[in-house]
């Protein structure tokens, strides 16, 4: 005599098994296509990234602030053969004039060298708001509708802490004061370090 053997309802895939993992995967790429890279770069409907200043007549309103051409601007970074990539931007209005401010480094093929900050005017010639050499990778940039810039970073607290950890989050601010920017940090350390 044979006996028939039977599998276990939990174990059987029907239809309605299938139809639930088609709705996961859907929602998984749905999630990955909606996220923002790490460029910072501001997909649509997503608000940008801090309020900028009101422009002053109404013909300005209507037009947006003129973005300095960042590939012709000679960066102060020494990147031998690499070129510069520019990581994150922001641009506003002050005083009637456009400023845009980057954050760059140099491309490396590989890990994620240190940024420095540069405000770029009209002009196109970058004023080093903060050196590439401070060790600082820049996740935010805004400039705000009081004129002062606000960025936040990443970095270590010594020389001891592996490239691939920071253990600092940087809160920094620039202010223009007496026509100089003065930078002011608060160093905090990451949690769970």
């Amino acid at each position: 005599m044979v006996t028939e053997r039977r599998i276990p309802g939990h174990a059987r895939s029907g239809l309605k098994h299938w139809v639930l993992v088609a709705a996961g995967c859907a929602a998984v790429v749905g999630g990955a296509l909606g996220a923002t890279s790490a460029t910072g770069a501001v997909t649509a409907g997503q608000p940008a990234a801090g309020p900028l200043p009101a422009p002053a007549s109404p013909e300005a309103r209507s037009a947006p602030p003129a973005e300095a051409d960042l590939a012709k601007v000679p960066f102060p970074l020494e990147c031998g053969p690499f070129p510069v990539a520019v990581s994150l931007r922001t641009s506003a209005l002050s005083a009637g004039q456009p400023l845009t401010v980057a954050a760059a480094h140099c491309q490396a093929d590989m890990g994620t060298p240190p940024d420095g900050v540069f405000l770029v005017g009209a002009d196109g010639r970058p004023v080093v708001l903060l050196p590439d050499s401070e060790g600082l990778t820049v996740t935010e940039l805004a400039i705000r509708s009081d004129g002062s810039i606000r960025g936040r970073a990443r970095g270590y607290s010594s020389p001891d802490v592996p490239r691939f950890s920071p253990d600092l989050q940087v809160e920094l601010v620039w202010q223009r004061v007496s026509g100089t920017w003065k930078a002011t940090e608060t160093r905090t350390p990451v949690q769970g370090t």
